[in-house]
């Protein structure tokens, strides 16, 4: 497994992520048996979202699950998101809904702090100001540690830095070899031929290592938002003729290839896998150990369907 530190925030910590958005779905032992499973293969950090299965279903399945793993809190890294708030069909960043947000997953995963809290995904009407004051709060009382933003463009997140003084020290956005419009512009800049031309994000992943913002980077393995995964999928066969070459030559599976992809950028990257099958999770974890020349990393970019202007 690979580790990085996040500036200004938690250090040591494991470059892929353990989603929990699925684990409403498992029993508590089976949900044990996947946190163990990814702390055995070098995870250390847990991420959740107040939105993940009804009622923070995903916060309190982990919270009866964890004391069956025989693992520490201070063992892990756990991480929550607000501000989704599906039962209203609204985002909300207000300073009451953060606060009581927060409130609500310490008591569902049964903890006294998180490690960080991100806002999920932009709310249109949000107050800087607001969420200063809860973040002022929140560090105040000790139960959140670090904070960042999720799905957010680059002047969104300064607006929040002229009034928050804490550290913005993650944005996690999607980010895979068949969803890579994050790092696909700069290439096709000022190239009016394709719509691979077009900034969908303002540059938010060269603001972000301009900034020492952590990107993590979610869906990994995925086609569009929820579209299945190019693995293995006839739809993708050029790409997954690349993957199996570099994964029979590295002796891994072509997931942990495609994660590998994603950490061999000099960004320093957190990957957010979401499996909840433990065999799933040891293959991909694999991918610490996939060696990503300059080469493969091209060879992989083209095979998804880009092309070189």
């Amino acid at each position: 497994m690979k580790y990085i530190n996040i500036a200004n925030g938690p250090q040591q910590v494991s470059a892929i992520i353990q989603g929990c958005m699925r684990m409403p779905a498992l029993s508590k032992e089976g949900a044990a048996k996947v946190i163990r499973t990814a702390f055995d293969c070098g995870i250390n950090f847990f991420d959740h979202a107040t939105c993940y299965g009804e009622s923070g279903a995903a916060e309190t399945r982990f919270c009866e699950a964890f004391p069956l793993t025989g693992l520490k809190r201070e063992d892990i890294v756990i991480q929550s998101k607000c501000g989704l708030c599906f039962d209203r069909n609204e985002f909300d960043w207000t300073k009451e809904n953060i606060l009581s947000s927060v409130d609500d997953s310490l008591r569902r995963l049964g903890v006294e702090y998180l490690d960080t809290l991100l806002l999920h995904r932009p709310d249109l009407l949000f107050d800087p100001e607001e969420v200063a004051e809860a973040f002022n709060l929140l560090e105040q009382a000790g139960k959140v540690r670090f904070f960042g933003v999720s799905n957010l463009m680059p002047m969104q997140i300064e607006l929040l830095k002229k009034y928050v003084k804490q550290p913005l020290v993650i944005n996690q956005v999607q980010l895979s070899l068949e969803q890579s419009q994050l790092i696909d512009q700069p290439l096709y800049m000022n190239n009016k031929t394709t719509d691979f031309s077009i900034s969908r994000d303002g540059s938010a992943l060269d603001y972000c290592r301009l900034h020492d913002i952590t990107v993590q980077a979610w869906s990994p393995l995925q086609i569009g938002m929820f579209g299945g995964t190019f693995i293995d999928n006839p739809d993708f066969p050029e790409l997954n003729k690349a993957l199996g070459e570099i994964a029979e030559r590295e002796h891994a599976s072509k997931a942990a290839v495609a994660i590998a992809w994603i950490l061999r950028h000099p960004a320093k990257m957190q990957a957010i896998i979401g499996t909840m099958n433990p065999a799933h999770i040891k293959d991909i974890c694999a991918a610490g150990d996939v060696t990503i020349s300059h080469h493969d990393w091209y060879a992989l970019y083209l095979a998804s369907g880009k092309f070189l202007p």
